[in-house]
């Protein structure tokens, strides 16, 4: 006989020895130490002048008289060292990068879980084949589907606006074999039961499937909030108007001709990284769960 194992969330099987415990923590604190050091030097390169930057890099080096809040002032407000005034768009190019990430992570998750629902729960001609496809399409890089994409999107008359860059990326492909994986663990009877109790396909997906995919929704949103967040070759490519521009090609715009504009990079890759902070902190809990949810031992 098989028995079965399955781990509740929250609720580990493992009883360590007082040595073990400490011996835990402390070589997880050596992992954190090593994790927090680039991101401290990160943010104390905001402080510190291109030229410094320029000759010794990012450096844990800590000099209370070289450090200063002109970079920050710069990137806020457009005023330079000399008080003049040189205004630009980053707040601008930040609510661009949020609503994209908003609005293309909200639709991708939805309608790439509903593709793998179907994947996952129905049978039909052809399905393995279309899956297939899927996999294949994960191996292709998006370099050789630039030109075929941006082609198409000229063609419907959507360059240079947000849907450009929102539209392509709504059927994920590693987001569908995700889910599709995710929902292969849940069993078939719920969906029959949702089936007698009168709902049809719809309030199914949305009333039984995809509260179950919750955790899996929390673990997703990370990487395709990610994904959209850093992207720059693809809005590049199809955003011209400056006013559209997203956080990364707004800092790419930064660059002075001799390219010592290092400070003001840095400060605006370090305040990028909030919104990303942010939703890995607030799924974390889901993200955990999802790692845990279903872990079956035979």
């Amino acid at each position: 006989m098989t028995h079965q194992h399955v781990l509740t969330p929250g609720k580990s099987k493992l009883n360590y020895t007082p040595t073990a415990r400490v011996l835990l923590v402390i070589v997880f604190s050596i992992i954190s130490v090593f994790v927090l050091i680039p991101l401290y030097a990160l943010v104390l390169g905001t402080f510190k002048g291109g030229a410094q930057l320029f000759i010794s890099g990012l450096n844990l080096t800590l000099d209370p008289k070289q450090l200063h809040t002109l970079a920050w002032r710069y990137l806020f407000t457009g005023v330079m060292s000399d008080g003049t005034l040189d205004p630009h768009n980053y707040f601008i190019w930040y609510r661009n990068s949020l609503f994209i990430v908003l609005v293309q992570g909200s639709l991708t998750l939805f309608v790439s879980s509903w593709v793998a629902y179907g994947f996952a729960m129905y049978n039909f001609k052809g399905k393995s084949l279309l899956f297939f496809c899927v996999l294949m399409v994960m191996m292709i890089p998006f370099e050789i589907l630039m030109l075929p994409m941006y082609t198409q999107i000229n063609a419907m008359g959507m360059r240079n606006s947000y849907w450009a860059i929102i539209l392509p990326f709504l059927a994920n492909m590693s987001a569908i074999f995700f889910f599709r994986q995710f929902l292969t663990g849940v069993p078939y009877e719920l969906v029959d039961a949702g089936r007698v109790d009168g709902c049809n396909e719809y309030s199914i997906f949305l009333r039984i499937i995809m509260p179950i995919l919750k955790p899996a929704y929390a673990s997703m949103a990370v990487l395709v909030g990610m994904a959209a967040w850093n992207s720059l070759l693809w809005p590049m490519l199809v955003i011209s108007d400056m006013k559209k521009y997203t956080v990364p090609i707004g800092l790419n715009t930064l660059w002075s001709p001799y390219g010592n504009n290092y400070d003001l990079m840095i400060t605006g890759a370090c305040f990028a990284i909030l919104p990303l902070l942010i939703l890995f902190l607030a799924a974390q809990k889901f993200i955990i769960e999802g790692m845990t949810a279903g872990s079956v031992k035979g």
